[in-house]
């Protein structure tokens, strides 16, 4: 199994696996908005999300796909483009995961007659390390000064989404907050963002529920 880098999206699509869909893909599209403006790609125009110009690519099919429907759509609010489409990400992030053997595509027919694909877990022992390392993060047992930006990001939005649950909400808010002003100590024009996508995840999803496949 691959064991590089994961992309911010791919990173939170596995930390919140056990996850209904409707839940996971506000959070998966967050992470993707939060990585092109971390990049520069996407910026901050009161509270708009524009793209930084016509041509630039990252390289990544998902962010790629992200940016190019940005430029094709109407402007919107960062908190708007958190839900809008939001199930392409997800899609595009899962079709990614499977090409690097972390997930697999399992197809089968629905009442014996509608073609269907569910995906499952194929590296759980990545997944479960990703989930210990978020759980001893936000738990205070990590200073969050120490906690790399692009983890301090994912788990800052992964917080504001309720994900993964814990059973002291109030103090793993202060964590989430904690970890948003770590992620954006460097970029206060990435922390706006971040912040406007941290108030669109609380809002975007209903209450969590847990399944075993997609």
């Amino acid at each position: 199994m691959p064991s590089g880098p994961l992309s911010l999206p791919a990173h939170l699509c596995l930390l919140a696996w056990d996850t209904d869909p409707a839940r996971l893909s506000p959070l998966v599209r967050a992470g993707a908005l939060a990585e092109l403006a971390r990049r520069g790609l996407l910026i901050d125009d009161d509270g708009i999300a524009t793209p930084l110009d016509l041509d630039s690519r990252t390289g990544d099919a998902v962010l790629d796909g992200l940016l190019e429907l940005v430029r094709e759509s109407f402007p919107h609010r960062w908190r708007a483009w958190v839900t809008l489409h939001a199930r392409l990400t997800l899609d595009a992030v899962r079709e990614q995961l499977v090409a690097e053997g972390l997930l697999r595509a399992e197809k089968h027919r629905v009442l014996g007659v509608f073609p269907s694909v569910e995906h499952v877990l194929a590296d759980t022992a990545r997944a479960d390390s990703l989930r210990r390392e978020a759980h001893q993060v936000l738990t205070g047992s990590v200073p969050a000064e120490s906690v790399p930006e692009p983890a301090a990001t994912a788990l800052a939005l992964a917080s504001a989404a309720g994900l993964p649950p814990a059973p002291d909400g109030s103090s793993r808010d202060r964590r989430g907050e904690a970890l948003a002003h770590r992620a954006g100590a460097s970029k206060p024009a990435f922390a706006a963002v971040l912040r406007e996508l941290r108030a669109g995840l609380t809002t975007a999803a209903p209450m969590p529920s847990l399944t075993r496949g997609r």
